[in-house]
């Protein structure tokens, strides 16, 4: 699957070298903070593959196959929590079950769940 202005044998992700892409430009330099659902999500990525849950290939493979909508509509934390999930799905760490009963769980905590322990992270 390549994008119709990329050069042969480029898939749509590899956004690398085409001046003409949407979000091509400057690299913002400016340090920011990160919310802290991203920094858990970065810390179960490391987590996962220190315990052999999977391996950056394996994380790799499914960005990459997640489809152009998710490069376009998904952060970079989205796409990663995302992959994640469907690595530990295969390997059986959890069912699909037990992730929908999860995630009823957290649902129920209403949306201020967490919010003074995220003032603190």
């Amino acid at each position: 699957m390549t994008v119709a202005n990329s050069p042969a044998g480029k898939r749509w992700h590899d956004m690398g070298g085409d001046l003409d892409h949407p979000l091509a430009g400057t690299i913002p330099k400016a340090d920011h903070d990160f919310a802290i659902w991203e920094k858990r999500v970065d810390a179960l990525v490391v987590l996962a593959g220190k315990k052999g849950v999977f391996t950056v290939d394996g994380l790799r493979r499914v960005l990459e196959d997640m489809g152009e909508d998710a490069f376009e509509t998904m952060t970079y934390y989205e796409r990663w929590v995302a992959a994640l999930n469907q690595n530990m799905l295969e390997q059986g760490i959890y069912s699909v079950a037990e992730l929908g009963a999860r995630m009823e769980q957290v649902q129920a905590r209403g949306t201020t769940y967490g919010e003074a322990n995220d003032a603190h992270a």
